[in-house]
């Protein structure tokens, strides 16, 4: 378990990736804003975008070079950025470390739950692969306490070197600690086009991703716009208590409940669960404490859907390869739904107002269950 702790904290340092941009926003808007609004943002999201375009490329990847090679190159990579963006440099610069650094975090988050999927008990797996899925949470919760004493100490380049340290550190315990990578596991890459197919077309490998996709389409969105739409007095709950109750059901009822159930069916009963959240969250617009409720209820189902989406990668696949393409599908659509979310549900709502949104939520929590039942029909009818 020591070497899935220690896996989990390299997805911290990937998640830090995205973190550590959005903690120095106002910063480097002082450095960077006479490029405009536009390519200020571009700094946060052009790291997501490599994952958006070459995220079940990169699970292919993994498959052939094997997973300690990339993971190591990965935060390697990642501290070395960190370390060119500590010089506050140039736009063009900035821009293209960031491009690496969505390399860097691409690999870690194919890689990462293929391992603990590889190094978990059977029946450690539930916790391990829920436990994995928070380190996003978790990261921006403790951004939240520790960033703002580093930056106080040393401005925005001891966050930057901090992170590299951080990166350089547990990459180097990976290196000295993960077993070596077998031959087998580097196979030929072949025709890229023609395994994209073969991925999104097999009820097995794609079915985590599709039904993640409907996750981050609503959770960041929902993170995003819900604290500022609540009573001054109830933001600081919502945007708090959100990501907290999320992590906190998905590692206590997500994991009892994986232990009783399939997780492709656990995916389902959270998207059914969230459903009276989102009217809930209509009903109780602009109140504070019924929007506060709405709010931690439809989070607390997400989390489950969110634990139990990394907990079917192994449930529906065996091999190491097979894992490394499902999680580089994940990676794909997961950064399709949180590009894609956030803009969308903002102008619903601008323009149709709470029931729109409220609406829409709902419509794409059906999609998520209607998605992850199709494609457990299309594998009983293959099976048979």
């Amino acid at each position: 378990m020591a070497l899935v702790l220690i896996l989990w904290a390299a997805g911290l340092g990937a998640a830090a990736q995205f973190g550590k941009i959005s903690v120095l926003y106002d910063d480097l808007r002082a450095l960077y804003g006479g490029q405009g609004e536009a390519a200020l943002g571009l700094v946060v999201s052009v790291v997501g975008m490599v994952g958006l375009i070459f995220g079940t490329t990169a699970g292919l990847l993994v498959a052939r070079i094997g997973p300690k090679r990339a993971i190591v190159g990965a935060m390697a990579l990642g501290t070395a950025v960190s370390v060119v963006q500590a010089t506050l440099p140039a736009y063009p610069v900035m821009i293209a470390a960031r491009v690496l650094e969505g390399a860097s975090h691409l690999a870690i988050v194919v890689v990462g739950p293929v391992l603990i999927a590889q190094l978990a008990s059977e029946d450690r797996r539930p916790l391990a692969m829920t436990l994995w899925s928070s380190f996003f949470g978790v990261t921006y919760a403790a951004l939240a306490l520790v960033a703002p004493g580093i930056i106080g100490w040393g401005g925005a380049p001891a966050l930057f070197l901090a992170h590299a340290g951080w990166m350089a550190g547990i990459g180097g315990v990976l290196w000295a600690a993960l077993p070596r990578d077998p031959p087998q596991g580097r196979g030929r890459l072949g025709n890229l086009l023609r395994q994209h197919v073969e991925i999104y077309a097999s009820p097995w490998l794609a079915a985590p991703a599709m039904g993640f996709c409907f996750y981050t389409f609503l959770y960041v969105a929902c993170l995003t716009l819900l604290p500022p739409q609540s009573p001054l007095a109830s933001r600081a709950w919502m945007a708090t208590g959100m990501p907290l109750v999320s992590i906190a059901v998905s590692l206590t009822l997500g994991v009892w409940l994986l232990r009783r159930m399939s997780a492709v069916r656990l995916v389902r009963w959270g998207y059914v669960w969230a459903l009276p959240g989102f009217v809930a969250l209509w009903a109780f617009w602009g109140q504070g404490a019924g929007m506060v409720a709405a709010g931690l209820w439809l989070s607390a189902a997400l989390g489950i859907v969110q634990g139990a989406s990394f907990a079917s990668i192994p449930e529906l696949n065996t091999r190491p390869e097979d894992r490394a393409r499902a999680a580089g599908a994940i990676a794909q659509l997961g950064n399709l739904g949180t590009t894609t979310g956030t803009p969308l549900l903002a102008a619903i709502l601008a323009s149709g107002g709470p029931m729109a949104l409220a609406s829409v939520a709902v419509l794409a929590s059906l999609a998520g269950v209607a998605v992850v039942g199709w494609q457990a029909g299309r594998r009983q009818t293959r099976s048979t």
